[in-house]
């Protein structure tokens, strides 16, 4: 079938939604927001406010700024998520290098095909595919440590320290998660007080929220591809305040997030910080997130972690 429907001005973008029944108490602000928020990137945000997906009808009192406050929300949410995953990245950027370097006592452990598995087809892995990206990624890099490393040294690749600081978030991850010996992985995840089968799993679902924040792309009312494997018996600062009857939502991304942050920065109160985020907008429905009914009586959110 030929799409065949036409282009709509901003003010015919405002008679629609208010012919299915949304309330627009001040139409020149809902059109000044619509001339600089896309149709469809704020229609993520009504689909919870129809009363009727097919006819698009929207659920009695239903206002366009309700709409525009879960928007705005979720745009405060991501910039936390994005502060907290800042927080880790550098640390586990740091634990990685530091660990392969000291264990295997050389600054070029990631050179070393035997310390990774072996090229396989469930998980795709491929030492010698992998050291070829970081060729990519160094050349492509303008970092003046980068440029000085590759003309000075005559290694193929600058040392582990200085090369784990250009990866990105998605190569850091495969590169933790394909070590051979589960000794090195669970040496890295005890740092943050994880079993590595666990720690793997929530690495490589980090990375796909990472993607969906750094893009700007809504976190709120959102169902992840991948339910990642809850932890059983620790982080003994989180696992009573999980959600295991809904693993695809953001809550427990932002309960392990909260953990992690108070691990690498003691005090630093990122769970005091969100819950006030989530006070601050009342119109907010946290189950859209898949927080549990009595979230502020969890230990992680009562108070310290």
């Amino acid at each position: 079938m030929k799409y065949n429907k036409s282009p709509k001005t901003y003010q015919e973008q405002l008679d629609l939604l208010i012919s299915r029944g949304m309330k627009v108490e001040n139409p020149n602000r809902a059109l000044h927001y619509l001339s600089h928020l896309n149709y469809y990137r704020l229609g993520a945000y009504w689909l919870p406010f129809e009363a009727d997906h097919a006819t698009h009808r929207f659920k009695p009192g239903t206002s366009f700024d309700q709409v525009l406050e879960s928007y705005l929300f979720d745009k405060q949410l991501r910039l936390l998520i994005m502060d907290a995953i800042e927080r880790f990245e550098v640390s586990l950027r740091a634990r990685w290098a530091y660990h392969l370097s000291h264990q295997y006592n050389n600054p070029h452990a990631h050179l070393d095909a035997a310390i990774f598995k072996q090229p396989s087809a469930k998980p795709r892995w491929n030492h010698a595919e992998n050291v070829a990206e970081l060729h990519d990624t160094v050349h492509e890099s303008s970092e003046v440590f980068i440029r000085h490393l590759r003309t000075k040294y005559e290694e193929e690749l600058p040392p582990i320290w200085a090369i784990c600081e250009i990866m990105t978030f998605g190569q850091l991850s495969r590169w933790y998660a394909n070590l051979a010996k589960s000794s090195d992985r669970n040496a890295i995840a005890r740092t943050y007080d994880y079993d590595e089968a666990y720690f793997v799993s929530f690495l490589h679902h980090l990375t796909i929220v990472r993607n969906f924040t750094a893009h700007h792309a809504r976190v709120w009312n959102r169902e992840f591809p991948i339910a990642w494997k809850l932890p059983l018996s620790k982080p003994a600062k989180v696992i009573s305040s999980l959600n295991r009857q809904d693993g695809r939502r953001i809550y427990n991304t932002l309960a392990t997030l909260a953990c992690l942050t108070d691990t690498i920065n003691p005090g630093n109160h990122w769970n005091k910080r969100l819950s006030d985020l989530i006070s601050s907008y009342s119109g907010i429905q946290t189950r859209y997130m898949g927080f549990p009914d009595n979230w502020r009586e969890l230990p992680l959110w009562k108070g310290k972690v």
